[in-house]
């Protein structure tokens, strides 16, 4: 299992579960973070179309409820999707969660195990996915080019516009250190 979407300033975060059967080829697979675009995409369609997987959000008001909050609900309702009852579960990093499955916390798991790799994909693919329809919905925001993390571009969007709302209203606080009143 794997997550993308932990340290945003806007939007939701995205879990994904993956079980490859043996003797799956799943040729490219790496961690989401070192493929291309366009390889994330190929591979997102070869993992759904080889693997048992789900993926599962947790909106930004469930992400503002506490990432440890949002962490458990997108992972459980990942794994709600699968077909398959796990004995025991590998997830990328370090977090203490409540699982409905024994765990194993890998740090870099994503660079290490194929199913995590593969989760990793189907996160971050779903997520980006999810940020450019919300483009459409908020143009000024350009949610297209930097899927709502914390880089220049967006940070002048937001000085610019304010927030929306999908915005993370406690990461705004934290870089902009502004009170937003009713929002």
């Amino acid at each position: 299992m794997d997550e993308a979407g932990r340290g945003p300033w806007a939007g939701p975060l995205t879990a994904a579960a993956c079980f490859i059967p043996k003797n799956t080829r799943l040729p490219g697979l790496n961690d989401s973070k070192k493929l291309s675009p366009k390889k994330r995409e190929e591979l997102f369609h070869l993992i759904k179309s080889k693997t048992f997987c789900g993926i599962g959000t947790a909106t930004t008001k469930e992400v503002e409820k506490g990432l440890k909050y949002a962490l458990n609900l997108a992972y459980q309702r990942a794994l709600k999707q699968i077909d398959l009852e796990p004995d025991n579960l590998i997830i990328d990093g370090r977090d203490k969660l409540d699982l409905p499955f024994p765990y194993k916390s890998i740090i870099k798991g994503d660079q290490k195990e194929r199913p995590i790799m593969a989760a990793s994909i189907l996160a971050k693919v779903t997520r980006d996915k999810m940020m450019e329809r919300m483009h459409k919905k908020y143009p000024n925001y350009r949610f297209d080019l930097h899927k709502g993390y914390g880089t220049r571009l967006h940070r002048s969007m937001l000085q610019k516009h304010g927030i929306c709302s999908i915005h993370r209203k406690q990461f705004y606080i934290a870089s902009f250190g502004k009170k937003l009143g009713n929002l």
